[in-house]
């Protein structure tokens, strides 16, 4: 419940005073009107909008205004994070972690934390990755390390056309 907390602050972190300069489904999530934010951020991902296929993810992993459906979250999370985008690249780290809509996979999921680390923007949300990063850490080798290490290492973003 404190990760589906965080990760809902950290997804509307702009919250309500700033929703009106989102696109209009991010501005209906960041106010917690997930009926509204289900007939727009569906569009807004498929045309390739990380942040749009974050919030569909998180929507699909609580079911927030769709039925929950992790392997949906983790698709949505997937397309996001493999555009380099650090919230999603967390949230699928999770996923791997807890092995909710993906194979359970402690390498995987440090994998994503790194990169989710490595790409945050803001000291306070590196620093928080890094810890839950670092937990998922103690139950790998240290050549389980190395390896997730180097697919992060070897990761390019996709660029959307």
């Amino acid at each position: 419940m404190i990760v589906a907390a965080a990760t809902a602050s950290v997804l509307a972190a702009c919250g309500p005073a700033c929703a009106q300069s989102l696109p209009d489904g991010t501005a209906a999530f960041a106010i917690h009107d997930y009926a509204a934010a289900v007939r727009k951020i569906p569009s807004l991902a498929a045309r390739g909008n990380a942040e749009a296929q974050a919030l569909l993810g998180f929507m699909y992993e609580h079911g927030r205004g769709v039925a929950q459906d992790y392997v949906a979250a983790a698709y949505w999370y997937r397309c996001a994070a493999e555009q380099g985008y650090p919230t999603a690249q967390y949230l699928l780290g999770l996923l791997y972690d807890k092995g909710h809509g993906v194979p359970r996979s402690d390498m995987l999921a440090y994998t994503w934390l790194n990169l989710a680390a490595g790409n945050a923007r803001q000291p306070r949300l590196r620093e928080y990755y890094l810890r839950i990063r670092d937990a998922v850490a103690s139950k790998l080798s240290a050549g389980q390390i190395a390896e997730a290490q180097w697919l992060g290492y070897n990761f390019l973003p996709k660029v959307q056309p």
